[in-house]
């Protein structure tokens, strides 16, 4: 073949042109002649030009050389038809073959040896040519059809070929694509890249113009974004070019200069990466701020775009350049159009919510926030603020995702906002200021489980002296120059908030609020009477933009008095909040018995609302109750404060008798046109709840790791809440402060109407939503959601009516639920008590109960175990919960499991295993030590036993039961056994007995007491169930109500199979281990009874009286044998029960004379006052002496030694036998002759002797003797005096006057009583007066104090004064002692007035006593003292020097009592002692 002289080609030129079939051809062969038309003169060889011509003939080939001419130029006839078109031809069964490959590529090295041309160029040329043709067939505008793939596969065949035996110029072939990049389809550049013909990089690095790449390769990624959902079949492939793209733009335009290298094309490929990402990214804002159709081209471009910022999506690329990638994705967002203003942010916010922004965008912050972690995100946030003018829809709608989709964001703002806070009053910077407030407010519009309310956090900031302005007087004029420049922008609830919790300042700054309040009066004036509408719509007529100038017409006058205006969830119109206003402070009435401050307030400062909307609420017309409520009491204090109107309360009365006796319809026949409103305002809220079970039924949330499901449970949660707000008037937000608690009736829990109906939606949704999660995830991967949903129930609100509508589910329809109800609500527990640290504590409306309750022990409580089918339905309910908390916080269990449950719950689920199923019983073998509890098949159609016990044998749970606060004691045991009502137990007796025996014996003796039990010591057994018995006997709780040791109730009707074990208990322990001195059960009485002597008042006496009762019906059950101690002994000790009955039955217990009839102490003395306990503890004693005795070896001395020290040590038990003489008198003497075969020892014979003695009496003509010594003989005279009929008993007083010197009282006729025997003791000229200086060391009458008790003694003053007017003047005045006791008697008198122990004495005053006919005067205590003080300031004058002996001594420290009778006593001591200084000295 003839060559080609490059040098004429260059000279002259190629024609170029097309042929007929369109391919370049050379013209035709030319004369040499025409070739060269005249001489031409040699030239000089010159290489350097001779190279440059060659250059430019390559390029004037490479423009105008078409192959194919050149292939049917060249090749013999045989391939005449040969073609590149034809070997790609699809339709061919040679096509792509290897020998086409082969014959090409031999084809193009042949020609380019012709041309003289490297034969890479040529194959450049034609493949892109060829692409060229493939790609301008007519299809879709980025993707390749499949006839056009299966072409480009072919060719792509040929290039690799090409390039594998170096004949293929990638540089030359990107140049060539980009000449004709108008017809060039992405699909097919990017399978160039695939197929490593040349790289994505490569190819745009080549193009010569950077804005044109960047043009193209954009709109080439927005029609792909556009048409990834039509093309269903090319799915894979559209994910893959844009993953592929978004991959080569993200790590060209992010990564380090330094790892590519400083070159010119590679910074010009970080540009035009940069520019196509921020170009796709605007494109997307631009589209979301102009408003985007569902399912429009720009709607479908704009998800498919975001959806690259997944992290399937981003998993391939380098987590340096991504976390870039993504930080530059959110400061351009952040930045992008900043049109708006501030004064426009303030007003627009609202719009700005969570549930208001396009879940497009909320998508893409979740997505970037997953990446940069919310801290990066806030600093992020932190630095586009303080450096770059924002969006500030988009800043602030970036706040609200953060605080609702990040719970461990919310922490991190409100740090944030501290330290913006805290640097606007540092610097007086205004523009910290502004984005405080504008963050505070966005974040509070997301409710109470984002965020604290504005009113909260404007009164924490600014109400107390540690706020932010309180540093000095500038920064209270820039705080109040801010908030007045606000003003003209500002919501009107804002306004509201700034004026009812205003800053705390100074009184000498005062005008500056003030000047602040007057400024903000006006402008919600002036909102009011611009933009109130003529005729105002009603709630659900509302457009938005009524809506919008209702809130603007509200005005100071027309705001409620709890209103939480911190909200931008709307204001409610004055008769709705009047009436939330009413409940409110009945609310607060019912809990303080007070009227609440603010409706006092409000009554003077705020009277046009207090009249016109406050009181129509309150005094609506109903039928009153017959007893009267909280709300009829609130209105009588109203009333007697003069704060109701006479003639509005009258037409209020009248109006309640017209409903009475009209009887209307009841509420629900009245509400019978509500269901239809409830329905459509509870529409959106099921829509929205049913949108979210769909998400959690959708199996595809829960693949891999990706957080998509998280971002939609939040999206989904938000739209919820707002729902929620919605249908509960906008009052979702609010959120509880740390004083307040929650108020709950635990008898009669009470749903308010208006929120039943939503309670029970939530409730059921929330179950609903647990099982569909359940059924694809265990709770550990079940993100978010429930914690989410939970905290949506939480407002102030909405969380009374759950917490009531859970106690009417659990404690009183409990065994009926059914399992998912179950699983579900023991799930909510767990939430809500992971939430606990926010939620108020919860009181149970009861006067009895001593405490408040976290939210946890109150759902504790409302689990009772007292029956069979409860005991059952606490089992359920404590498995589940355990079980959900265990697995939902799997990482940390026992932290979990101590802040969501109450310790009671877990004690309660042991307790109701140890009683349920006998296999608990038996040694844990601590199975399933790696594996989770939690298994779907515990769902609903689980064995709930088999699920108990599962959980019980986890090694993992057994290990947390090691904690104490988690392990169920003995005393837990006792305390929930006891509980157990009769005849409810669900075991029979025989396995109840069995049970008990376990129970004791082989579970807590022997267990160590750090674990609860009794370190096999059989005392300490006894000690407990003593401890146990008399709380749960003395307290008035009852087991109907709940176990929790913190609530207290009426009624004790528990397990007295227990007293079985403790008789059993204690004759073991007495048959075993005999005690040396005393016994322990006295140790127990003497430490509970120590610990309440700190207590004083008369609830404080009955409570002592309580407990002394049970110890002395514990007495009664246990052996007699443990009143005298050692039985070994020949004496045996009594000192502890005497000393219970000397310091407690006598002091504390037996006050009938004092407090009346009625009082306890008839359960410790009989009708004869305070000189005998009752018969039962009397009859107990004396069997257990005889049971001593008939041990002894001597009966007779350890009968005798014992009654000895019984009349010195313990008097009162002598004079017990002798009140119930008759009736132990037989016993006693037949016992006797039975165990100790001999009469009767002498003690108890001179009992005998004194009942004789005293029977013998009453016969008028008897004249036997009394007995020794004389004071047993008057107590059983007083007893058997007390058996006659009134009519004798003066005449045997008067026989008594003349034949004995024994004195008798007679409770019943006390004053009469009292007034013969002082007359007898004067006629006798007996020492009277020593009855009131008694000391238990006085011989003969001593042992008088050990009978009477405290309260008597005490009472000694009162009596003598009494009795005072019934003295022998005369005589009075003659004793020289009279005037101390005088003195003394009055001073202890006016301590008794001072003291405040007057009811006894009042009491006493009351009785209207008569002496001999005539009636005695009623004198109160005050008369009383006063007649005393006038009787000695009469009476010191009259006595003797002598008398005043010692006066000095008995008025010390008691001066200041009387200073009017104390100075008369020193004037007269010290007149006596002058009169001795100057009277004459007798010498002799």
């Amino acid at each position: 073949m003839p060559q080609v002289d490059f040098s004429l080609v260059v000279k002259h030129g190629l024609n170029s042109g097309h042929n007929e079939d369109g391919c370049y051809a050379f013209p035709p062969k030319a004369t040499p002649m025409e070739l060269i038309p005249g001489r031409v003169k040699r030239r000089k060889h010159n290489p350097e030009s001779e190279q440059k011509l060659k250059e430019s003939a390559v390029q004037l080939l490479r423009r105008h050389l078409n192959l194919e001419d050149l292939l049917l130029e060249v090749e013999d006839p045989p391939c005449k038809k040969l073609c590149l078109s034809k070997l790609i031809d699809c339709d061919r069964a040679e096509a792509c073959s290897d020998r086409s490959s082969s014959f090409i590529g031999s084809a193009l090295r042949d020609r380019a040896l012709r041309l003289g041309v490297p034969v890479a160029l040529l194959a450049a040329r034609m493949v892109a040519y060829s692409m060229e043709q493939v790609c301008a067939e007519p299809g879709h505008p980025v993707l390749l059809s499949s006839e056009q793939r299966k072409k480009v596969a072919s060719l792509l065949d040929v290039a690799q070929y090409l390039l594998a035996h170096s004949m293929f110029s990638r540089l030359s072939f990107c140049q060539e694509l980009w000449r004709v990049q108008s017809s060039l389809l992405l699909e097919a550049v990017w399978r160039l890249h695939v197929h490593s013909v040349v790289s994505l990089q490569e190819l745009l690095e080549s193009h010569p113009e950077a804005q044109a790449v960047t043009v193209w390769l954009f709109g080439n990624l927005r029609v792909l974004c556009e048409q990834m959902e039509a093309s269903c079949q090319s799915g894979d492939t559209t994910r893959a070019m844009l993953s592929d793209f978004v991959q080569l733009l993200v790590l060209r335009a992010f990564q380090d200069n330094s790892d590519l290298g400083r070159t010119m094309e590679s910074e010009k490929m970080s540009q035009v990466a940069l520019a196509v990402l921020q170009k796709m990214l605007n494109f997307a804002l631009d589209s979301l701020a102009a408003g985007l159709q569902e399912e429009s081209p720009a709607h479908k471009a704009v998800r498919c775009w975001f959806d690259v910022f997944s992290a399937h999506s981003c998993c391939v690329i380098a987590p340096d350049p991504l976390k870039k990638f993504f930080h530059h994705t959110l400061v351009q967002t952040l930045t992008h159009s900043p049109m708006l203003k501030v004064s426009d942010a303030i007003q627009m916010q609202r719009e700005w919510s969570f549930s208001r922004t396009h879940p497009l965008l909320t998508s893409l912050y979740c997505r970037l926030f997953i990446m940069l972690s919310p801290e990066e995100a806030v600093r992020c946030l932190q630095e586009v603020l303080e450096e770059q003018e924002v969006n500030w829809q988009r800043v602030l709608s970036c706040v609200s995702v953060l605080v609702i989709c990040f719970p461990e964001a919310q922490q991190l703002v409100r740090d944030w906002v501290a330290r913006l806070m805290a640097g606007a009053f540092e610097r007086f910077h205004l523009d910290s200021m502004v984005t405080a407030f504008l963050i505070v407010r966005q974040a509070a519009l997301e409710g109470p489980a984002a965020f604290l309310s504005y009113a909260d956090w404007f009164k924490a900031s600014f109400g107390s002296s540690h706020g932010y302005h309180s540093c000095s007087k500038k920064a209270l004029v820039f705080l109040f120059k801010f908030l007045s420049d606000l003003v003209p922008w500002e919501a009107p609830w804002y306004l509201q908030v700034h004026i009812l919790s205003p800053p705390l300042v100074p009184s000498k700054y005062r005008c500056l609020l003030t000047d602040y309040i007057s400024l903000a009066r006006t402008r919600l004036a002036d909102l009011k009477a611009s933009c109130c509408p003529p005729h105002l719509p009603s709630s659900s007529q509302r457009t938005p933009s009524s809506h919008f100038h209702f809130l603007l017409k509200v005005s100071l006058e027309n705001m409620g008095l709890y209103e939480d205006v911190s909200l931008a969830g709307g204001i409610t119109e004055p008769r709705s909040q009047a009436a939330q206003d009413v409940e409110k402070a009945i609310s607060m009435f019912e809990h303080t018995g007070k009227v609440p401050a603010p409706v006092l307030e409000a009554s003077i400062f705020r009277r046009p609302y207090y009249m016109s909307h406050f009181l129509p609420a309150l005094l609506t017309p109903r039928v009153l109750p017959k007893v009267p409520d909280a709300r009829a009491a609130f209105i009588e204090s109203l009333r007697r404060m003069d704060k109701i109107p006479p003639s509005l309360y009258a037409a209020y009365c009248q109006a309640c008798a017209t409903a009475e006796e009209e009887k209307p319809e009841s509420a629900d026949s009245k509400m019978g046109t509500e269901p239809g409103f409830v329905e459509e305002a509870l529409g959106p809220l099921r829509a929205a709840l049913f949108q979210l079970r769909a998400l959690m039924a959708d199996p595809t949330q829960y693949d891999g790791e990706d957080s998509v499901s998280v971002v939609g449970c939040a999206s989904w949660m938000a739209v919820v809440a707002e729902k929620l707000g919605a249908v509960l008037d906008h009052r979702r937000n609010e959120v509880y402060s740390e004083e307040m608690k929650i108020q709950l009736s635990i008898l009669a829990p009470d749903v308010p109407r208006q929120h039943q109906a939503v309670v029970d939606l939530l409730l059921t949704a929330f179950c609903q939503d647990l099982m569909a999660a359940c059924s694809f995830v265990p709770p550990e991967r079940q993100g978010p959601w429930a914690t989410l949903f939970v905290r949506t129930l939480c407002g102030r609100a909405l969380l009374p009516a759950v917490l009531a509508r859970l106690c009417q589910l659990l404690r009183h329809q409990g065994p009926s639920l059914s399992a998912p109800h179950v699983l579900g609500l023991a799930a909510l527990a767990v939430h809500l008590g992971e939430c606990r640290a926010t939620l108020p504590e919860v009181d149970p409306g009861l006067a009895t109960a001593t405490c408040s309750l976290p939210v946890p022990e109150f759902l504790d409580g409302l689990l009772s175990c007292h029956a069979g089918e409860s005991m059952l339905f606490c089992l359920k309910f404590c498995t589940a919960a355990i079980t959900y908390a265990w697995c939902r916080f799997s990482p940390q269990p026992l932290g979990a499991l101590r802040s969501c449950l109450s310790p009671g719950l877990i004690k309660k689920f042991q307790f109701a295993l140890f009683r349920l199923l006998s296999e608990a019983r038996e040694p844990c073998p601590g199975e399933n030590v790696t594996g989770p509890p939690w298994r779907p098949s515990c769902l609903p159609s689980a064995d709930w036993q088999s699920a108990a016990l599962a959980l019980w044998r986890q090694s993992s749970f057994q290990e947390l039961l090691e904690e104490p606060e988690f392990r169920l004691t003995y005393r837990d045991w006792l305390r929930r056994e006891l509980e157990i009502l009769p005849g409810a137990d669900p075991l029979s007796d025989t396995e109840q007995q069995d049970f008990h025996q376990w129970a004791i014996h082989e579970h807590f003796l022997p267990a160590p007491s750090a674990a609860g039990g009794c370190s096999g010591d059989l005392e300490v057994a006894c000690t407990v169930l003593i401890d146990v018995l008399m709380d749960f006997y003395q307290s008035p709780r009852s087991c109907d109500h709940t176990e929790s040791p913190n609530w207290a109730y009426g009624g004790r009707k528990g397990n007295g199979d227990l007293l079985c074990r403790l008789q059993e208990m204690a004759a073991d322990l007495e048959l075993g281990s005999p005690v040396s001195q005393g016994h322990f059960v006295f140790g127990v009485f003497q430490r509970r009874l120590k610990a309440l002597t700190s207590r004083r008042g008369v609830a404080a006496s009955l409570w002592r009286q309580q407990e002394l009762l049970m110890c002395k019906r514990l007495l009664l059950r246990l052996p007699p044998s443990v009143l005298l101690g050692n039985l070994q002994a020949e004496e045996p000790s009594c000192e502890d029960f005497f000393n219970l009955v000397n310091s407690e039955l006598v002091g504390a217990v037996r006050v009938a004379t004092g407090l009346g009839r009625t009082s306890p102490q008839r359960n410790f003395c009989n009708h004869g006052g305070a000189l005998s306990l009752t018969h039962d503890i009397t009859a107990h004693f004396f069997r257990g002496l005889l049971n001593a005795c008939s041990r002894s070896l001597d009966p007779s001395l350890t009968a005798n030694l014992t009654l000895a020290k019984c009349q010195a040590r313990c008097p009162l038990m002598v004079t017990s036998a002798l009140s119930w003489w008759s009736s132990l008198e037989p016993v006693l003497c037949g016992q006797w002759q039975k165990c100790c075969q001999g009469g009767l020892p002498h003690e108890l014979q001179r009992l005998q002797e004194a009942g004789q003695f005293a029977h013998s009496f009453l016969s008028l003509d008897s004249t036997s003797l009394a007995p020794t010594p004389a004071w047993i003989s008057a107590a059983a005279l007083h007893f058997a005096v007390q058996r006659v009929r009134k009519d004798n008993a003066r005449s045997l007083l008067k026989k008594l006057d003349f034949q004995r010197e024994e004195a008798i009282a007679d409770s019943l006729k006390a004053m009469e009583v009292c007034v013969e025997v002082l007359a007898c003791m004067q006629r006798r000229k007996l020492p009277w007066l020593r009855l009131f200086q008694l000391t238990e060391a006085d011989a003969g009458l001593g042992h008088l104090l050990r009978l009477a008790p405290d309260q008597l003694t005490r009472l000694l003053p009162f009596a003598f004064y009494r009795l005072l007017p019934h003295f022998d003047e005369a005589a009075t005045v003659r004793d020289v002692g009279f005037l101390r006791i005088a003195v003394d008697m009055y001073l202890q008198l006016v301590q008794l007035f001072v003291g405040g122990e007057t009811t006894t004495v009042s009491a006493l005053t009351s009785t209207g006593l008569q002496l001999q006919g005539q009636p005695l005067p009623h004198r109160s205590p005050v008369e009383l003292i006063t007649e005393a003080r006038l009787f000695l300031l009469q009476f010191i004058p009259q006595c003797p020097q002598e008398s005043f002996s010692g006066m000095a001594e008995l008025l010390a420290g008691h001066a200041d009592y009387d200073p009017e009778v104390t100075g008369a006593l020193l004037h007269r001591c010290q007149t006596m002692t002058n009169a001795d200084l100057y009277q004459e000295p007798r010498l002799f």
